[in-house]
């Protein structure tokens, strides 16, 4: 079994970031969360890179969430858990901070840390079997203050209740009507379709495109005092559900929660 992988290729002025891990459903592991702020940093440096395509190996899923199985290692001490947030972290804000417009290609599953992900790109493009959830309401975990407000930002906080009150899974269809995803196309069409709009992308002015993005991220970034908020999410981290939900998971198992 090929180990988990970030693959970084170019194609003309397009950088190509590939989660490449598709015996989990291209779940991100420590090492590719870690590996996603080097890619950007290269990227940024480039002058001939002038847009990035972020995707995931093969056709069934874009990213199945973080890698759950390394849970237990790397959120095993609270040294470990600051760690881990802080390479998650790293990466989010390394996409969403590139001067050049990042986009998500996504082809079937979208769900939990790959949501969060493809929210830090700019657009988001998904084939008709696409299906996306944020599952952490079944798992007993926190869903953070910047992802949160990312999906905010992007479905209003109306989708966002329903999304992470319910943790259930939406198709396509029901991800562009929220806005979720900017289009869906057939996903025979769907590779070609987002090379095409890359390539139109490179060739628009990058300045003008670098300060849009700026403009954009400024209006919607949060503002306020979060605090509180966080305490809840890290007496999620060290709940006894938060255990319960993990487990469950590894059992392929109905968790039971019991809210302590």
């Amino acid at each position: 079994m090929n180990e988990p992988r970030l693959r970084v290729e170019r194609d003309g002025p397009i950088g190509l970031m590939i989660l490449d891990n598709p015996a989990r459903r291209n779940a991100i592991s420590g090492g590719m969360w870690r590996a996603i702020p080097l890619a950007m940093a290269g990227f940024e440096a480039d002058t001939a890179i002038r847009c990035v395509i972020l995707r995931g190996a093969g056709d069934v899923a874009f990213a199945a969430g973080a890698d759950i199985s390394e849970f237990e290692q790397h959120r095993s001490s609270a040294q470990n858990v600051a760690e881990y947030d802080a390479a998650i972290e790293a990466a989010h804000r390394s996409i969403e901070n590139c001067a050049k417009p990042v986009i998500a290609l996504i082809h079937g599953f979208c769900i939990g840390g790959g949501v969060a992900v493809a929210l830090s790109c700019d657009l988001r493009y998904a084939d008709t079997s696409s299906r996306f959830a944020v599952p952490a309401a079944r798992l007993g975990l926190g869903y953070g203050v910047h992802g949160t407000n990312r999906l905010i930002a992007t479905v209003g906080h109306a989708h966002a209740r329903e999304i992470m009150f319910s943790a259930r899974r939406y198709d396509a269809t029901e991800a562009l009507a929220m806005g979720l995803v900017n289009r869906v196309l057939p996903a025979a069409e769907l590779d070609a379709y987002v090379r095409e709009f890359a390539l139109g992308l490179a060739a628009n002015a990058p300045l003008t495109i670098a300060a849009s993005k700026t403009v954009i991220n400024s209006i919607i970034a949060e503002n306020g005092d979060f605090s509180h908020a966080k305490v809840l999410i890290e007496r999620c981290m060290k709940s006894d559900d938060y255990k319960e939900g993990r487990r469950a998971f590894m059992e392929k198992r109905s968790p039971v929660f019991k809210g302590n």
